[in-house]
This record gives structure tokens, sequence and C-alpha cells, in this order.
């Protein structure tokens, strides 16, 4: 997984960029007031702050569909030049107008990183570490307000600081950020996989995951593309060959490779994933999400799952697999593992060849009236060494299997994707070779028709005959993606509210107004330069905090982080009301606020800075994901002008005290919206998260009608 790792951090430079920015500004509007005489204009000084924002919002307000269009990285790339002449205009800034349009050109580059490097790593990276790898985004943006810090505070000591200088040197780390994703950064697989581009998809996968056989996540993405659909929850017993199961009772599911094929039997009652009781008042989503998690054993989260033994010895092919008596070897075209060759293309190597079919026939022909058992990989090799084609991540298998509707058939019906999951609570059967799994069923999305009548045998789930269509507004209002939308708009909005990015800018002004420079004065230093100094001590204490949140963003999982920080957060904000309205004398109260300050900024790294974001990157189909990411993204901007323009009037009105209630007060509010509306995502795959959405929320809907 070192290519996902790579691709990350590289990706990540962007936030740093944007970390770095902050702190900047944060120190450097302190000299800015001065020169400008901005000291009785508030409004004026929360524009400099807030241009950034501006820009943001007015480029997240796009950023969607042209990402949609160009891709991701295009859209990373533009952002590290508006990152390099923001800079540059910054440094040069005769007046308050030029500097507004330096930020405001910042504030572009801003905005198209913020929106698109989680989106950008969430498809990219494998699921098991999905979580830690969009962490990077914030342990980088944190490393750069550190470094940031460092100048600035180094320049404080200075007799006459340069403003022009501590900005414009974010000129330095973009020229950086330009050769990364100019030659590290390749494009997203599943984007190109929407564009039809299929074979470069294929070569970026096998750089990522650093294998050649990416047969089972290439036929994810393809999946993937669709916008929800009839999906059910489906409970199965598979079972091994030695089984005997009445041929009524009998499902066949299909891998990707030859002879490689399983048997399942129908549960009548489903006692897993899709048998759950809501608990009052909680979302019925949250509670199917939790299903799913509460199966796995202790101590393997989502690094893995027992599913592995069995399902991927099932599929595998390790060895010789025989092959099943029928099989056709004209009708088997092209083979997943190779060049996608079509049937009707074969040698054409095109990387736009729509056609290539995701599966290898291998069933009977329908003159058959029942379908006969493809032979089995050896479902005794529990070693582990290699993971089947069928794997799809966090314990999850794509399979297909043959279905028919009441009274017709059995060759006139169907195939049908499962998404499969083994339910590692139920009990095993005596044999050993049976266990219970719990399974996503739908129809697939993308199959030709055509393709089916003309090669009647196996499964005909291939890629789209055209690239699909684009995204439309009218997939806005699927029951799945509405959900996911209430669910990323409600973060953002209390996430920003929360008040972080308030306190984030004016850290220096609000430390020296708490009297922090008191704690450094036998040292020498002016109040302005011990604001500066402590700022920068917080930020290094918030890198450790982070690496803290990688290491439990899939194992402990989003919202159980978030459940645990979020009342840090409260407490270290009652702390500072406490402190603004009593008088411990002002080395106490220093103490007490430089010290909420900090648990306040490390607990908010951990969850409530870095989880939405990851949340709004994994929840929204592909087809879509793009236009919701820049509806969550738009929201979050918004809120964050907001907050930054308004606070040096509140902090004149209602003064320290009155704004840190108000952040405290949202807080609680979003410990609660957290509790009952969102779900734990940890460790399944993109496409596996929205099938859930779209059957979650149609059983709500299907439960508020009856």
């Amino acid at each position: 997984m070192s290519g996902s790792v790579l691709v990350a951090v590289a990706a990540s430079v962007g936030n740093m960029i944007q970390g770095w920015d902050n702190a900047c500004i944060a120190g450097a509007v302190l000299y800015i007031k001065k020169e400008f005489n901005l000291q009785s204009e508030p409004t004026i000084e929360g524009l400099i702050v807030a241009m950034s924002l501006i820009g943001a919002t007015l480029v997240t307000t796009c950023s969607g569909v042209i990402s949609d269009w160009l891709g991701r990285r295009p859209m990373l790339i533009i952002s590290s030049v508006l990152y390099f002449f923001g800079g540059l205009v910054m440094l040069w800034s005769p007046n308050v107008y030029i500097l507004l349009l330096g930020r405001l050109l910042d504030g572009l580059g801003i905005g198209l990183a913020v929106t698109l490097v989680p989106v950008y790593i969430s498809e990219t990276s494998p699921p098991e570490i999905r979580g830690s790898l969009n962490t990077l985004p914030q342990f980088m943006g944190s490393g750069g307000m550190f470094l940031s810090y460092c100048m600035v505070f180094g320049m404080s000591l200075m007799e006459s600081p340069d403003w022009r200088l501590m900005l414009g040197v974010l000129s330095i780390p973009s020229l950086f950020y330009f050769v990364f994703t100019i030659f590290f950064l390749p494009e997203s697989p599943r984007w190109l996989v929407s564009k039809g581009r299929m074979l470069e998809a294929k070569h970026v996968l096998q750089r990522l995951r650093g294998r050649d056989d990416v047969a089972g996540e290439m036929a994810l993405l393809v999946e993937g593309l669709g916008v929800g659909g009839e999906t059910s929850i489906e409970e199965y017993t598979i079972s091994g060959p030695t089984n005997d199961i009445e041929e009524g009772d009998k499902i066949n599911l299909y891998g990707h490779d030859e002879g490689a094929s399983l048997i399942a039997r129908s549960v009548a009652s489903c006692r897993g994933s899709g048998n759950y009781q809501n608990a009052p008042l909680v979302d019925p989503l949250v509670t199917l999400f939790s299903s799913v998690h509460e199966k796995l054993p202790d101590g393997v989260g989502s690094k893995g799952s027992a599913i592995f033994p069995h399902l991927g010895s099932m599929f595998s092919v390790n060895g010789n697999p025989i092959k099943p008596e029928d099989w056709d070897e004209e009708s088997v075209g092209g083979r997943e593992g190779d060049d996608y060759q079509s049937d009707h293309a074969a040698g054409n190597d095109s990387d736009d060849n729509l056609h290539s079919p995701l599966l290898s026939r291998q069933t009977t022909t329908v003159e058959k009236d029942t379908m006969q058992p493809a032979s089995h990989g050896s479902i005794g090799n529990n070693n582990g060494e290699q993971l089947s084609s069928t794997d799809i991540g966090g314990g999850w298998q794509l399979a297909w299997k043959w279905s028919t509707k009441d009274g017709q058939d059995r060759k006139e019906g169907g195939f049908e994707r499962v998404y499969l999951h083994q339910e590692i609570g139920a009990e095993m059967h005596a044999d050993g070779e049976s266990f219970q799994a719990a399974a996503l069923v739908s129809h697939p999305a993308l199959y030709s028709k055509d393709l089916m009548n003309q090669h009647p045998v196996g499964p005909a789930i291939v890629h789209p005959a055209k690239a699909p269509k684009g995204p439309s507004w009218s997939d806005l209002f699927e029951p799945g993606v509405k959900h996911a939308l209430f669910v990323g708009i409600g973060l953002q909005i209390l996430q920003q509210f929360s008040g972080i990015n308030g306190v984030l800018y004016y850290t220096p002004q609000i430390l020296e107004e708490a009297g922090v420079g008191v704690l450094l004065s036998n040292l020498g230093i002016s109040s302005t330069s011990s604001s500066l100094l402590i700022s920068n001590i917080t930020t290094l204490l918030m890198l450790p905090c982070i690496v803290v949140a990688m290491k439990l963003m899939d194992i402990s999982g989003r919202r159980m982080l978030l459940l645990t920080t979020i009342p840090v957060l409260i407490l270290s904000l009652i702390v500072l009301v406490i402190a603004g309205l009593a008088n411990f004398g002002n080395v106490a109260n220093a103490a007490i606020s430089t010290a909420s300050v900090i648990i306040y900024f490390c607990c908010f790294v951990m969850g409530f800075g870095p989880i939405p974001n990851i949340l709004c990157s994994e929840i929204f189909p592909t087809r879509v994901r793009g236009i919701c990411i820049a509806i969550c993204a738009l929201t979050f901007w918004i809120c964050d002008i907001i907050v930054t323009y308004s606070l040096p009037v509140l902090l004149t009105s209602v003064g320290l005290t009155g704004v840190f209630a108000f952040y405290a007060v949202v807080c609680i509010i979003s410990w609660v919206f957290v509790f009952l509306k969102v779900p734990e995502t940890k460790g399944m795959p993109l496409e596996v998260i929205t099938e859930f959405f779209s059957v979650g929320a149609k059983q709500v809907a299907a439960a508020k009608n009856n």
C-alpha cells in the first residue's frame, strides 16, 4: 500500500500550505493593523482575514462540476498555481486593496485544495487505511501552522517585523506542491472509470496497490457508477463443496475467475445486518451501519476479518482450479486480469474500450433449465497468503448471482450484484466450512443487454457500451443521496460554529487579551511575541494528537472519535467561560486560558477537525460525489466566513466570555447530532457505504409511510 500512502502525502501538501496561511495571517494581522491604522476598523480587519475564505467560497461553487469534468488531478495543479501567485501578490501589497487581491487568489487555491484533497485521497486509498490517510491533511495542515508560527515568532523578535515577507513566503512551499501534483499524483481511478478510461484506471490501481490483480476493485468501481437502485439486505449460509443443499435452495455466487464460485443458501430468519432494532430517536441508518461493525471480532477492527480465510479461499484460484464441465471456452472473450480486451475488438489495447467484460463466462448455457455450480477453489486453504480477486477491502467481497422473478423461467432471469460480508458473530456450522454472511443485493449498475443476448452464457456484466451520463441535479433527490447530504451539511455547519476557525485565526489576539504576556514577562518578551510563541507551542502539541487520531481512525472509527472528543471541547470552552467571569489573578487566569485553548485545539484535531471532511468524501456515490462535495464545502466556507468575519465584532460586543459560551452550546448540539445521525463508515468500500445509505434511507421512508 506504499503507493497509496505516498500519493496521499503528496496531495496533503496542499493542506499544509493552507495551515501555513492560517498561521501567517493570524500573526501578520497584528502588524497589518498597525501599518494601515485599523485598530478602530474591525470590519476591515475581519475582511482581510476573511478574503481568503471569500475566494474559497467562490471557487467551491463550481469546483465540483469542474472536477467531474476535468478530473481531480488538474484541479489540484491549478490550486498550486493559485497559491504561488497569491503569495507573490501579498509579498508586493502596496496598499490594502492589493493585499485583498492577494488574499483572494490565495483563497481560490485553498478552496480547491481543501475541497478536493479529501475526495482524492478517499478515491485512491484502500478501505482498510482510508481513514488514517485522510487524517493526513489535518496533520499536514497543523504541521504547516507550526512551521509558519515558528517563522512569524522569529520575525516578531525583529525591530521592525515585515508582514509582507510573512505572507509572501507562501510561494516557496507552493512551488514544491506544484512539482508534486505534476510528477507524483496520478488521476483518481474512480474518476477514470467514470469517463470510460478503463485501462488507464487499471494501471493506476496497480501502481497504488502494488499488485497486478486488481480485478475485484475494477469491477467495484464500475458498479459504483450507479446512483440509487433497488437494494435488499439478505442473509446467506455459505457452504463448502461437500455440503448437500437441496437444488431449489441452492444459490450460485460467481467471482471473476474460471471455476471460482461458491454455494449459498438464503436464511429465512435474518439475524445479522438485515435485522436491526433501532434505539429511540437514533436514525435507523446509524444502527444499520453499526450492526455491520459489531460483527467484527475483537482486535480486528477494519484491518482484516475472518471472512478472508473463508471467502478468500473459496474465490481463490491458487493452484489448479477445476473448470466446470460445461465451460464454454469460446465465450470467455477477454479476462479481467489481462488488458480488458473486448469480444468485439480483440487486440485493441485502447483504454477507451468500453465493451470489455468484467467477468469470465463460467456457467452453463441457457439451454440448461438449471445452472450447474462451478467448481470451488480450495475451501480449506486458510493460510491467507493471497487475497482473492473478489476482495474489495474491509472484509467485503464482490460476487454475482443469477436471479429470477416469481413465475419467471430460470433461463429468463438476470444477474444481480452481491456485496458479501461474513457475519462474524454468527455460529459456524459443525463442518467448519459453512458460515453465515450478510449481503447487499441489487441489479448491476451497468451491463449490456446486447452482449447478454449475443453471449447467453455466464455473467454478462460488462463495462458500459458508452461512458455513463454525467451527474444530474435529479440524482441529488435520490433518498440515499439526500440522507447523505443532510449528514454532510449538518456536520460542516456545526463544525464551523463550534468556533475552531474563529479561535484559530485570532489565537494570538485572544491569548494577548487573556493576559498571557504575564507568563513570559520575566523573559523580556513582548506581549505580542508571547502570544505567538504560545500559539506555536499549541500547534506543536497538536501534532502527536493527530498521530493518535490517525491510529484510531480505522480502529475505533469516526463516530466514536467524535463522541469522545466533543465532550472535551465542551468542557474546555466552559472552563474558558469560567476563567473570563472569575478573577483568579493575572497569572492563574492566563494559565487557565492557555491550557484550555491548548486542550481545545488538541481534541479538535483528533475528531471534529478531520472527520467531517473524511465522512463527506465517503458517503456520496461516484457520479455525484463532485457536486455533493461542492455543496458541503460551500456550506463550510459560508459558515467559516460568518464565524471569522463576525468574531472581531463579537469580541467588542459580548467579549471573550460570551463568544466561548456560544461555542460551548454549539458543541453540545453537535454531540447530539453525531449520536443520532452520523453512522460509522470505517473500513467499508465507498460503494458499499453509498449502498447502505440508499437502502437505509428507503427503509426509513417506507417505515414512515406505513
